[in-house]
Formats: structure tokens, C-alpha cells, sequence
């Protein structure tokens, strides 16, 4: 029998408390009814808290992964997370190069929740190089946004969102969506820059408390959601509210942040025994 349900490969690194990385991307992408290949890049020491260390797998390994599995299945999205070496950026950028009909959504790991650096200035480099070109959507947090485009002259603070996205568009991204919890407004507001030049901002209720993971969960679900079949504006609105929803429901298993709950449709969505998934 054909498989109807759509294949969406992921690259990341292991989580253990099952809050982010490729824990998170399997969990949404799941939820979301799609087939997850995941293609691990490294493995980390964390919990709820924070990052206390990241081995990152060779390249070797992570091309023998991907190319393995994508002889084999057919492959609707690509999404990329956190890496961990240049090598291993160079590595993707090179699989994904050879499948350009497969949509990229990159999020641009640069930091854990607490503020642990996970990347260096020649990973940096190497994103903004070799995997920004070929990235259908980036969905930096506006702190990332600014980190990825600063110049040694500048002030971070002076830095606006618009200009970000104009510099990220100039490294090469076809569509930037900044999502704006660091920001001090009222609502969360995140800004989708479109490749077309329009600016569409969404606004979303603040939730309070902190989340671990929600940056995976956007990102994983917008590949979801293309791979789908849904068009890309279609995608980054179903795919902001699918995240919206998992930290609104979210809990808290460990003594540090809340973890999104990715499946709180079936809880929510119960009739006569039956769960219904929207």
C-alpha cells in the first residue's frame, strides 16, 4: 500500500529531557501526522535547565545518515537545527544542495534557553555561507536575528528587526519569521518576511513562564506543515498557532522550564472516545 503520510527529514542534536533538539522535531512532526527521519548531529548533556555539554558526530556520520535514508524514501521537507561544528553545517549544506525541489527550513540554534553557547564564529560563518542559500524559511528569535547579522562597529541594541531581515535576506534567505518573545512589547509579536518584500506581523498572547524547545517546535511544524501540502503563508500561520498551543499547554517535569506539549490535542479533543486531530 502507498504511503500517503509525508516523510520530513530533520537534523539535530539529541535531547534527553525530551524538551528540544530532535526529541522536539519528532515529537511535533508526529503530532503533526508526518513521518519523522531523524538524522542526529550530536548528542547533549542536558536537562530542563540548561546544556552542560554537546559531542558533536562526525560528518561522516551525518552524510551517511541522510544520503542512506534519502536513497530510500522520498522526502517531502528538510529542517535543520542545531549542528554542532562547521563541518557538519558544510556536510548539510552539501545534501540539501543536491535535493533543491526539497523546501529548507532552517532555525538558527545559537544558544540554549539559560544562555549556553552552542555555536562559534565559524559556525556562524559557515550557516550564513553555505546552508543560508538554500533555506526556504529561517526562524531566528529576534536575539538570534541580531547575532547572525551584527557587524564588529555595531551596537546589538541598535540593531532593528527590519534590518536583520533585510541583512539575513542579503546572506541569502528567501523568507525570514522573527519571533519576537525576547522582546519587551506587550504581545508577542512575530514578524514573517516574505521573499516578495512584505512584512506580516503576527500577534500572539504572552504566556508566562518559560519554555524549553518552543523554537524546535516552530521550526519542525512549519516542515510539517509544507510537507503537508499547505502553501508557505499557510504554513508559517498553522504552524505559529500549532506552537502557540503547545506552550499554552505546556508542563513542567524537571525543576527548570516547561516543556511544549505537543500532542494536547488529544486531551483536548474528545468525543464519544474518539480523539480528533485538527
Amino acid at each position: 500500500m502507498h504511503n500517503r503520510i509525508p516523510n520530513v527529514m530533520t537534523f539535530s542534536a539529541t535531547d534527553p529531557s525530551g524538551g528540544a533538539g530532535m526529541q522536539a522535531d519528532i515529537l511535533t512532526l508526529a503530532s503533526l501526522g508526518c513521518h519523522p527521519l531523524a538524522v542526529a548531529s550530536g548528542i547533549s548533556v542536558q536537562d530542563t535547565i540548561g546544556v552542560d555539554s554537546l559531542m558533536a558526530l562526525g560528518s561522516d556520520w551525518i552524510n551517511d545518515q541522510a544520503r542512506s535514508i534519502l536513497e530510500d524514501i522520498e522526502v517531502s521537507a528538510f529542517k535543520c537545527g542545531l549542528l554542532g561544528s562547521a563541518e557538519n553545517i558544510a556536510v548539510v549544506a552539501e545534501i540539501v544542495a543536491d535535493y533543491p525541489d526539497i523546501p529548507l527550513i532552517l532555525d538558527p540554534i545559537l544558544a540554549s534557553g539559560r544562555g549556553d553557547d552552542l555555536v562559534d564564529a565559524a559556525m556562524m560563518r559557515a550557516m550564513s555561507e553555505l546552508l543560508f542559500p538554500h533555506t526556504l524559511v529561517i526562524t531566528p528569535n529576534s536575539f538570534e536575528a541580531r547575532r547572525l547579522v551584527i557587524q564588529d562597529d555595531e551596537d546589538f541594541i541598535d540593531i532593528t528587526l527590519d534590518e536583520s531581515a533585510l541583512r539575513l535576506k542579503n546572506m541569502g534567505c528567501r523568507n525570514v519569521l522573527i519571533t519576537g518573545t525576547h522582546e519587551q512589547s506587550e504581545s508577542v509579536i512575530n514578524s514573517f518576511y516574505t521573499s516578495l518584500g512584505q512584512k506580516i506581523p503576527y500577534y500572539w498572547e504572552r504566556l508566562p513562564g518559560s519554555y524549553h524547545g518552543s523554537g524546535c517546535t516552530l521550526a519542525s511544524a512549519i516542515a510539517g506543515c509544507i510537507a503537508r501540502g499547505l502553501d508557505l503563508d499557510e504554513a508559517i500561520d498553522e504552524a505559529q498557532n500549532f506552537t502557540w498551543q503547545t506552550l499554552k499547554n505546556a508542563f513542567k517535569p524537571g525543576m527548570g522550564q516547561f516543556i511544549p506539549d505537543r500532542f494536547f490535542w488529544i486531551n483536548e479533543d474528545e468525543d464519544d472516545g474518539k480523539y480528533t486531530h485538527h
